[in-house]
């Protein structure tokens, strides 16, 4: 059977995105979830969305990893909104549900999506670093170089540590660049590398840079995929509300994939 896709990418992180309004796409193969998500042997990618229909909002947004897991993905999400404004099911602002609840997005004229995110209730401190969720769980480090660092090396310690062997977490280091500017760069799970951006990781980062340092006001994210802006407002309890994550999306190009070859590849 041929399945139609899209592939979208939002600052560099790159979706496969299917029309599954229908219910057809064999959500419990895993495999051949893993195998469209694999760069050398199927069309290769940082996630797959499902776009289905939602009894209440404009469409349902289901993410999954490529390693098949599930989780919220912000420049997915962000994909997501686009490829619903391309294809006429919303005008420029719309609703959608993801596996973290309810959001809203919006498209303007310049190609950028803006999409909310929900409330982030703690930015916890272990030493200097900050753990806190966006949608994801994500561990923040500030460091001096990012550039320089091994990333994976890094991410890979933190990640399966015993704290985060079982359910795993994104690792990122961030760099300040100057005040409300950042550099970062992000160890992903479920991919289990570094990716070119990671809209949960910037909020993340985003938000620990705001606790830790008291600035106040939009803060520009430089990731290697490109630049992403994250607002929010700080709540009388130390967490935030009113989050909002913007940026650069776009087609990349689709097509059809034939499922009985993911399983003649294996």
């Amino acid at each position: 059977m041929d399945v139609h896709f899209e592939k979208y990418q939002g600052t560099g992180n790159d979706f496969i995105i299917i029309d599954n309004r229908s219910q057809t796409f064999p959500v419990h193969d895993i495999d051949f979830i893993q195998w469209l998500c694999n760069r050398r042997f199927g069309i290769g990618s940082d996630g797959l969305i499902l776009m289905e229909t939602d009894e209440v909002a404009d469409f349902h947004m289901n993410f999954f990893n490529p390693d098949g897991s599930q989780s919220y993905c912000g420049n997915g999400s962000r994909c997501a909104v686009l490829f619903a404004h391309s294809h006429g099911w919303i005008g420029e602002r719309c609703s959608f549900r993801a596996i973290d609840g309810m959001h809203e997005g919006f498209v303007d004229d310049n190609g950028w999506v803006r999409i909310s995110m929900n409330p982030v209730s703690a930015c916890q401190k272990r030493n200097a670093d900050f753990q806190l969720n966006t949608g994801s769980p994500h561990y923040i480090r500030f460091a001096s170089d990012v550039e320089s660092a091994d990333l994976v090396d890094i991410g890979r310690s933190i990640r399966y540590s015993d704290t985060f062997r079982e359910k795993g977490i994104n690792v990122n280091l961030v760099e300040v660049l100057a005040d409300g500017k950042l550099r970062m760069r992000t160890y992903e799970r479920g991919v289990e590398d570094e990716t070119l951006s990671c809209g949960t990781g910037v909020t993340a980062a985003a938000l620990a840079y705001r606790f830790d340092s008291n600035f106040e006001g939009e803060v520009m994210v430089h990731t290697k995929g490109g630049e992403l802006k994250v607002e929010a407002d700080l709540d009388s309890n130390q967490g935030f509300q009113n989050i909002w994550l913007s940026g650069p999306a776009k087609k990349v190009f689709s097509g059809f994939v034939d499922t009985k070859h993911s399983h003649d590849s294996n």
